[in-house]
């Protein structure tokens, strides 16, 4: 018997030892790094949507601003969530841009006033990236640091699938 429950708790330590290594080679562990960037935030171009995320609208608007991206070297896709959803089912307000001009009717622009702003950068692994409330209050925490007042407008930059920025500008 004790045979048994020692050979199981032995089990259990490598699992739980390799559930960590794992976690940490994919950048579990990696800090989100903070700089405050004296500089206005990019203007963007982009579309809205508007729907629940189950929407195949949603889909669309991803793939077509990932087309426009593709034919402007150098750009970078950007999400505002400026209503985010609690559930599969609740409305959200998402803009989907880049930060390079595009013309045409269905494309709106977004220009931000703000001269500086703090930009949070992730690194790691999508499955291991922290999510979007711990970034917001990492970057609140920093901001408090900094007598800084953020506008509560959260731009995320997709530079690939294992880094992601976060813009917050930063009030007057």
């Amino acid at each position: 018997m004790v045979k048994k429950v020692f050979v199981i708790l032995l089990v259990l330590f490598f699992l739980g030892a390799s559930a960590y290594y794992v976690f940490v080679n994919l950048g579990g562990k990696n800090p989100i790094e903070i700089t405050w960037e004296q500089k206005t935030p990019p203007p963007l171009s982009g579309i809205y949507f508007v729907g629940i995320p189950q929407d195949e609208k949603l889909a669309e608007a991803f793939k077509e601003m990932e087309g426009q991206k593709n034919l402007r070297p150098g750009s970078s896709l950007h999400t505002i969530y400026e209503v985010e959803p609690a559930g599969k089912l609740d409305t959200m307000k998402v803009f989907i841009g880049l930060n390079q001009s595009l013309t045409g009717e269905k494309y709106e622009t977004r220009i931000f006033a703000e001269s500086s702003y703090l930009l949070a950068t992730i690194r790691g692994n999508k499955w291991v990236m922290p999510g979007p409330e711990t970034v917001k209050e990492e970057l609140k925490t920093y901001a408090d640091s900094a007598n800084l007042t953020l506008t509560g407008i959260y731009i995320d930059q997709i530079i690939s699938e294992s880094e992601v920025r976060v813009i917050a500008p930063v009030k007057e």
